[in-house]
């Protein structure tokens, strides 16, 4: 097997993941083009390397091993308007700035990205959400790259969405581009600034971390918010810390492992348990070393 001339080896993940942790990919490459990625998970495909797929590298964590395949960081990050009403981004544009642009522009539906740590098609994987409203509300459609290598694009109807979830997860490809239909609003832009002040003021920014840690059990319940009852806020293991701005969100202080931070996870989900009774989910994605033995394939 020959090697792409752009696969770079022994990469450090620790750079290209909000976390700040994880060991050396097999393979990486960054794409910047729509063709590019059609090649290369065509490639993958013939060859049976695993890939995974990232955009910020917010919301995974990634073994202290690295990964045993190939690391795909998605840069297309066009930003096209074909309506008025409609922005057609890449998958690698970012999703707080396509809120905060849109929402400057007069047009409501996706405020609330605005300070979501995350690229456009990360966003659409994980259907991201906050203050009320879900990505896949305003969604028109995705562009997507099959495991094959074929661009298809499929529309909002084709696509099953719930909380944090969305059918791509059980899809091998990749999502290269989505596009938003958006309506024509006087307070969006007032809506938008008040949603990115209320985020700097409750959630650490200036830290290392993956964004929300925990899925919210529902009914209203905040994941958070059980923690914090259950007494964790700072809890520390090693050099992984319960934020104490906001204790769904796990902070590397500086020399934080995989270890210490899924220690802390199991730490958490065993105090909540016992203190309040709920039993909390994982939101952040951890991917193995290998993939081999699971069936997790995606892009974040």
């Amino acid at each position: 097997m020959k090697l792409p001339a752009d696969f770079q080896k022994d990469q450090s993940l620790s750079k290209y993941t909000t976390f700040g942790i994880g060991g050396k990919a097999k393979y990486f490459i960054e794409i910047n083009k729509i063709d590019d990625m059609k090649n290369v998970i065509a490639f993958c495909h013939s060859e049976n390397i695993p890939y995974f797929i990232i955009g910020k590298g917010s919301n995974c964590l990634f073994d202290d091993r690295g990964f045993d395949g190939l690391v795909v960081a998605n840069r297309i990050d066009f930003l096209e308007r074909p309506e008025e009403c409609v922005f057609y981004a890449g998958a690698g544009y970012s999703f707080s700035l396509l809120g905060s642009q849109s929402a400057r522009q007069g047009w409501s539906g996706l405020e609330f990205a605005s300070g979501i740590p995350a690229s456009v098609g990360g966003a659409v994987f994980m259907n991201a959400g906050a203050n009320g409203r879900e990505t896949c509300e305003s969604l028109e459609s995705v562009d997507f790259v099959t495991n094959e290598g074929k661009l298809v694009r499929l529309m909002r109807s084709e696509i099953e969405f719930s909380y944090r979830h969305s059918s791509f997860h059980q899809r091998q490809g990749a999502i290269v581009a989505a596009s938003f239909r958006l309506t024509p609003s006087d307070t969006a832009r007032e809506k938008q600034l008040g949603i990115i002040d209320y985020r700097i003021k409750t959630q650490p920014y200036k830290d290392k971390s993956a964004g929300c840690v925990f899925r919210n059990p529902g009914n209203g319940i905040a994941a958070g918010a059980l923690i914090d009852q259950s007494g964790l806020k700072g809890k520390s293991i090693g050099g992984a810390q319960v934020s104490l701005m906001h204790a769904n969100f796990l902070v590397n202080t500086g020399t934080a492992t995989a270890h210490d931070i899924l220690t802390l996870i199991d730490v958490i989900k065993k105090e909540v348990k016992a203190k309040t009774g709920y039993d909390l989910e994982n939101e952040v994605r951890c991917v193995p070393y290998s993939l081999q033995d699971h069936t997790i394939n995606g892009k974040i």
